[in-house]
């Protein structure tokens, strides 16, 4: 199973294997203190605090920049993480996207792209959603993931915040 394929596009985003050469592009998105105001770690827009969530980033080898079909540019970005073995599991999450597509598809395209792609390896997706992220929320039921419990999660390098955990189950 490969976790960052280089094959991950349709015809809204390509998801690209995130590269250390890709801060400076993605932190022009992530530098909108809006984007994160419901993320557990609302400070990620302060460049020294976004590098440590980029650093997770690279150190997960699962993570993506996504960019926009459309325009070329970097809108966010997304990964795979945690992967278990004997439990058939892997989750997906830290994304996040630029203000201009909230409301819009992409955060379903790239989830579709990445669910579909992980379910011929795996069982089991889980996400973790920070408990007072309501947009994120909404997002994991448009996927149709199931809330499966409350846990308090440690995000890299971060402090521990309660998050929902959801579930998508391969049929």
């Amino acid at each position: 199973m490969e976790l960052q394929p280089l094959h991950l596009k349709n015809e809204l985003v390509e998801l690209i294997p995130l590269q250390p050469a890709h801060f400076n592009e993605l932190y022009l998105v992530a530098a909108d203190p809006l984007i994160w105001e419901q993320h557990p770690n609302p400070d990620r827009y302060k460049k020294e605090v976004f590098e440590n969530y980029f650093n997770g980033a690279i150190a997960s080898n699962g993570a993506f920049l996504i960019k926009s079909i459309l325009t070329g540019n970097a809108i966010g970005s997304s990964r795979f993480y945690d992967y278990v073995p004997e439990k058939s599991e892997i989750k997906i999450g830290y994304t996040f996207f630029s203000r201009d597509c909230w409301g819009k598809p992409f955060n379903k395209e790239v989830k579709t792209l990445m669910i579909n792609y992980i379910l011929q390896y795996v069982d089991n997706v889980i996400f973790h959603v920070g408990a007072e992220n309501i947009r994120s929320q909404k997002a994991m039921e448009k996927l149709e993931a199931v809330k499966i419990s409350e846990e308090q999660v440690a995000y890299f390098g971060e402090a521990t915040k309660l998050n929902f955990v959801y579930l998508i189950t391969k049929v």
